[in-house]
């Protein structure tokens, strides 16, 4: 059975949509760490290129003209992007579900959380 391959770009508009929804799109925090992600995806993508190009084995030559196989350097560099991203979204989850508006609710809302949505609090 063949894996279906998930689209990057698909999966960033739906965080976007996500955060529409709950009015933190135009935030400082959400947008500079969104930029981030999507950074992380780019290189991700660049990385996932390279070792499906080259292969996960790679040749390294000495002067005297001995070789040694190793592990594709960017194998290692993969993981700590991923590591990396993971971690980005769950400080992005962190940021909506902090900052989301509470329009269904009728709790009184803290006066910071409204500032660091945009909004206006006077």
């Amino acid at each position: 059975m063949a894996k279906k391959k998930i689209d990057l770009n698909a999966q960033a508009e739906l965080i976007l949509e996500i955060a529409e929804k709950y009015g933190v799109e135009q935030n400082f925090f959400f947008l500079t760490t969104f930029k981030t992600y999507q950074v992380q995806l780019k290189i991700l993508n660049e990385l996932e290129r390279a070792i499906n190009q080259d292969g996960t084995l790679v040749e390294k030559e000495y002067v005297k003209g001995r070789k040694n196989i190793y592990t594709h350097p960017a194998i290692n560099e993969y993981n700590k992007t991923a590591d990396a991203s993971n971690r980005t979204v769950q400080t992005l989850i962190k940021i909506i579900t902090t900052l989301r508006t509470k329009k269904d609710e009728n709790i009184e809302e803290d006066p910071l959380l409204k500032v660091l949505r945009g909004e206006d609090i006077w």
